[in-house]
């Protein structure tokens, strides 16, 4: 019997960025060559979407051919490598039955969560629990050549490099600057921990892949043997024009222009309906981050320091633009000196924020002075501010 820790490159599609990783049994006396896959879910539920944003995501392992799971690697141009594990007869059963064991309807559904307990952590830990002896990781990281038993709880970590920063790795390698400005947004300050050697080995199917290559199980070497099954030429994603922060640059330069036109009736007219869309917008955004941050059952959207500039409290005080309140007058000042807040301390913040980010930002400070300024801005069409 032959065991292989499979794993595969990245796709073009943003669920398929992050690459995968599977286990191949391959018995020739048997006539058996199958794979198992922790990556397998449902989206055909309708209420799909609705348990994915509560990150309420049943993945579950699953059983198929190596033809037929090899057919969709092909079809995409994505590269499979596999590693070939030096398991002694005994472990090799041992890791074979646990498997089978994990595919009854009672064992092979799991909570998938994205940091802490996907595809790829399924199938370190199920390979490292069925070693005899205790499997040890080499430091991952360019930093610290440290040996660590997959057992302890490690804290050495890289050299600065976080779960944010892993992520973004593949996300700017593909250009997909949409994806990583809503990542950013929506996801907080639990993204910027950085991760143990052990963490990060079972985070993402590169890292395992690189710990496995330099593990031990006991005195031997815990992989004999690398073979490439699928080879393709890497491919990447041409980068787009039109990026978060063009678009949001090209959103202040349009609130610039209708402000040093708004003695004209419908350049006046145009920067109230700006003010109310904008500010709207940012309010619906922050009452999603308040929904992620407060119904998830994970902790990956919590502690999110965007909410400051997203206030979902901007939903009610946009009903409120042309009245003349004190406390309207007083609001739009705090809005301001919030984002300015934010924009000064962007570097050294407490979470790394999108770039992006700076320009709304920008918008926000300059807006909301303006409405503390001039309480008659929408009031009047010929507003001053």
């Amino acid at each position: 019997m032959e065991i292989s820790l499979l794993t595969c490159s990245p796709g073009n599609e943003l669920y398929s960025l992050f690459g995968h990783t599977a286990i191949r049994i391959r018995d020739a006396r048997r006539g058996m060559d199958i794979v198992y896959n922790y990556g397998t879910f449902d989206d055909s539920d309708p209420l799909f979407y609705f348990y994915f944003t509560r990150g309420i995501m049943q993945y579950s392992l699953s059983v198929s051919t190596f033809k037929d799971f090899m057919v969709e690697y092909e079809f995409e141009h994505r590269t499979v490598v596999a590693q070939i594990l030096n398991l002694t007869c005994e472990e090799k059963n041992r890791l074979y039955e646990s498997l089978r064991k994990n595919t009854m309807d009672e064992n092979r559904l799991y909570q998938y969560y994205f940091l802490s307990d996907n595809c790829t952590t399924r199938a370190a830990r199920i390979i490292e629990s069925n070693t005899n002896d205790s499997l040890i990781y080499r430091d991952i990281f360019p930093v610290n050549s440290s040996v660590v038993p997959h057992s302890a709880e490690s804290l050495i970590s890289g050299p600065g490099m976080t779960y944010r920063d892993m992520i973004h790795i593949y996300l700017d390698r593909e250009h997909q600057d949409w994806p990583e400005f809503g990542i950013d947004m929506l996801l907080g300050k639990n993204l910027d921990i950085k991760p143990s050697n052990i963490e990060a080995i079972h985070f993402l199917p590169d890292y395992l892949y690189k710990g496995m290559d330099s593990a031990q199980d006991g005195s031997k070497a815990m992989v004999s043997e690398r073979n490439t099954l699928l080879q393709f030429p890497e491919t990447k994603m041409s980068a787009g024009w039109f990026t978060p922060m063009l678009f949001f640059m090209g959103i202040l330069l349009l609130s610039i222009v209708l402000y040093f036109f708004r003695n004209n009736r419908n350049a006046a007219i145009s920067l109230l309906i700006f003010d109310f869309l904008f500010f709207t917008l940012l309010g619906l955004i922050g009452l999603l981050m308040t929904y992620m941050w407060l119904g998830r059952i994970d902790d990956v959207c919590r502690n999110n320091i965007n909410i400051l500039w997203a206030l979902p409290t901007h939903i009610i005080a946009i009903f409120f633009i042309r009245k003349k309140a004190a406390w309207v007058k007083y609001y739009f000042l705090i809005t301001a000196i919030l984002a300015a807040i934010l924009f000064i301390g962007f570097p050294f913040g407490l979470q790394r924020m999108n770039k992006a980010v700076l320009p709304i930002l920008v918008i926000i400070i300059f807006r909301s002075y303006m409405l503390y300024k001039n309480r008659n801005h929408a009031k009047k069409l010929t507003v001053q501010g």
